[in-house]
């Protein structure tokens, strides 16, 4: 790790990179709260729905390896600045869009800024931070994000209620221009290596190979998109209509109910983080919340409806469960050098945010086809038959993270500590 400033700077950066990744959850989850209103306004069914609400995950999802790369090269001064002006720029022309193509132009724009969210917090904590902490303060950039999708929820739901849903989006655009400037003002990048000293061939991409031919890269990977899809999938676009068909919920009541989620996950990602720098361990944790993950979301679909306590107690045990996943990063970072840890944590930051790319067109396309052919003000409404069978392959990656759990190496002391 580079030479570490004052406290008082590594914690400014560690907010400002905390307030831009709680803005990129903001955006993850907001289509969620505007389902009826996105298939009205543009003609749409649940497998468009999704597709629409994915080009953020798209352009996210694709573009983690590179911008692993870019961290390590180049910092995050100028990556994170860059990216929260393209974030506010795809906000605003999906905020004016009246047909799909500028729709989806504009959900991928924001994706393309919001790829650089996370793993730059993350490189500004590797390279900023106590090494001690990385998980903790992983955990704590993870914890931001849920404060985030919990804006996206209830609050925002209400704003849509009262303005319709371009007014947030376009305010959501000038708030990243604020944050952009912030970046630019706190965050600082390592100082370069003397020209002696700089590491010859390989370019950008300089142990790529390493990373990609190590299967602990690839098994922190496929944890971490599995633990995170229900959460993308169902907290992000699918459990808000999923619960106003099951109970009975307006949008708003539905939207602070699917917000339990995302305070188990602010919870549980800190607290993950901390218990594995102090336990030393990181598989038990995993293959646990694997465990709790699947069986709390089958209560959710199939014993549905059921005692609202119940029903909130159960999403925010789902979403401590779900947080776990930050562990795989830890994992990835320790199972590969330091000089590429921003492509390690590309590849995991890959699968995970996929998760949600694969998951929300996949559920909307299920949803289709056991739509029974109901209308309401113009928009599709499935029935929570529809519902039970589109939330099965949640289930399903429940079980093989769980799986893949199992097979994680144990934490290594002297990468985790170096």
């Amino acid at each position: 790790m580079t030479g570490s400033p004052a406290p008082a700077r590594w914690q400014a950066a560690v907010a400002i990179v905390c307030l831009f990744f709680a803005y990129v959850f903001v955006q993850r989850v907001a289509p969620g709260v505007m389902v009826g209103d996105l298939m009205r306004d543009f003609d749409a069914g649940g497998a468009v729905l999704g597709n629409l609400s994915a080009f953020y995950f798209y352009s996210y999802a694709g573009l983690q390896v590179i911008v692993g790369a870019m961290m390590d090269r180049i910092g995050p001064r100028r990556l994170v600045t860059f990216a929260a002006l393209v974030c506010g720029a795809g906000s605003l022309l999906f905020s004016m869009a009246d047909t799909l193509p500028l729709a989806y132009a504009g959900r991928l724009l924001v994706g393309i800024g919001a790829a650089f969210s996370f793993v730059g917090a993350l490189t500004v904590i590797h390279q900023s931070c106590p090494p001690e902490r990385f998980s903790f303060l992983s955990g704590i950039v993870q914890a931001g994000g849920m404060a985030g999708a919990l804006l996206g929820q209830a609050p925002l739901g209400l704003w849509v209620e009262a303005s319709g849903w371009r007014e947030p989006l376009f305010a959501a655009g000038l708030m990243a221009g604020l944050i952009g400037l912030g970046a630019w003002l706190v965050l600082r990048d390592p100082p370069r290596p003397p020209a002696g000293e700089t590491p010859q061939g390989g370019g950008m991409f300089r142990g790529f190979g390493a990373v990609v031919r190590n299967p602990q890269t690839w098994l922190a990977a496929a944890i971490g998109g599995c633990l995170t899809a229900p959460m993308l999938a169902f907290g992000g676009l699918w459990g808000v209509p999923f619960l106003q068909a099951s109970y009975g919920f307006d949008r708003a009541g539905a939207a602070a109910f699917t917000g339990a989620l995302f305070i188990g996950w602010a919870i549980g990602a800190p607290v993950t983080g901390w218990l594995s720098d102090r336990m030393g361990r990181r598989r038990p944790i995993l293959v646990t919340a694997s465990v709790a993950m699947t069986l709390t979301l089958l209560l959710v679909v199939f014993a549905s409806p059921m005692p609202k306590a119940a029903l909130a107690a159960l999403l925010f045990l789902n979403g401590a469960a779900s947080s776990t996943m930050i562990l795989t990063f830890a994992a990835a970072r320790a199972a590969n050098s330091a000089g590429a840890t921003g492509l390690a944590l590309g590849i995991v930051n890959t699968c995970v945010v996929g998760s949600g790319a694969i998951t929300q067109p996949l559920l909307g396309a299920i949803l289709d086809l056991n739509w029974d052919g109901t209308l309401v003000d113009g928009a599709r409404v499935y029935d929570p038959a529809a519902y039970g069978i589109a939330f099965l392959p949640l289930l399903a990656a429940g079980i093989a993270g769980g799986l893949a759990a199992t097979r994680l190496a144990p934490v290594s002391a002297r990468r985790d500590r170096e």
